[in-house]
């Protein structure tokens, strides 16, 4: 059976793009962000996954608030990525595994989770800056399978929906037949609002909690309803709903204690507050 060997959460800012095409990575407004990269790269190299399966949100480029579904699986054999980030001049297409998409298709289907089957999807910076982050040299050395999470448009999945689709998602890993090693990832947050009355919000005190909890208690967040975790993160840092998806994943079965590998967190990118955790199963 395939082994899923750990999962990341990062940020996801459009602006990192443009970082990165002008070059801009030592700079002292970004330098800390990108500091906090290497160790996981060094993680990756040594590892070595196959596959990432990535939660994120899609920005408007698949689903509108005129249809927005709560999941939605990719099951494509590339996805070619259509928002480069603010600045990234193009990025070749994410490699698909269909074998493994459809594989967490059926199961999340078989558990009860109405889930969306997209056998085309574009890809925002949500989807492939993850990647760029990890492999900046390119030529990706991984397969993608997306998994899109709605944290954009009201009625948003609870925080223990979440929790428990990513849980399924972790077993249909451990139980697709392959040798395979897959890791996973979430793409989003952390606390931040970007427009309204509350725009430039950070609460970090919450963020660092919430970083400290996927580590000693997973299920933490999944207290608060959505509502409540908007009022402690801010609109768009309900984009944690990706950490817990990620992080409930690796609760599965045998091997689903965790290590730390890496963690930083850094304030203000963009009126962000960024964040970066790396474990392994162990």
């Amino acid at each position: 059976m395939a082994k899923l060997i750990g999962g990341i959460g990062t940020s996801h800012i459009p602006a990192i793009g443009g970082a990165i095409h002008k070059g801009l990575q030592q700079e002292a407004y970004w330098k800390p962000f990108f500091d906090g990269y290497p160790p996981v790269r060094d993680w990756l190299a040594k590892t070595k996954p196959d596959v990432l399966v990535v939660f994120y949100n899609d920005h408007g480029l698949n689903f509108f608030l005129d249809k927005m579904p709560t999941f939605a699986v990719g099951a494509a054999q590339q996805y070619v990525n259509s928002d480069e980030g603010w600045g990234i001049p193009s990025l070749e297409p994410l490699r698909g595994d269909l074998d493994l998409s459809w594989h967490i298709i059926n199961t999340l289907v078989e558990k009860e989770f109405d889930v969306v089957t997209c056998q085309e999807m574009l890809v925002d910076h949500a989807c492939s800056l993850p990647l760029k982050l990890f492999y900046p040299e390119g030529n990706y050395p991984v397969t993608v399978v997306p998994v899109c999470i709605n944290t954009v448009q009201f009625p948003l999945p609870s925080a223990k929906r979440v929790y428990a689709m990513g849980k399924a998602v972790g077993e249909a890993i451990k139980s697709w037949d392959s040798s395979k090693k897959v890791a996973v990832v979430a793409s989003g947050g952390l606390s931040h609002q970007l427009d309204g009355e509350r725009a430039g919000f950070i609460n970090k005190a919450f963020d660092l909690q919430f970083m400290d909890s996927l580590l000693t208690n997973p299920e933490w967040a999944t207290q608060f309803s959505v509502l409540e975790l908007v009022e402690k993160t801010g609109t768009q840092g309900i984009e944690l709903l990706m950490w817990l998806a990620m992080r409930a994943a690796l609760t599965v079965g045998d091997g689903s204690s965790v290590r730390k590998v890496h963690s930083n967190y850094y304030i203000p990118i963009s009126n962000t507050a960024t964040g970066l955790l790396a474990l392994e199963t162990v």
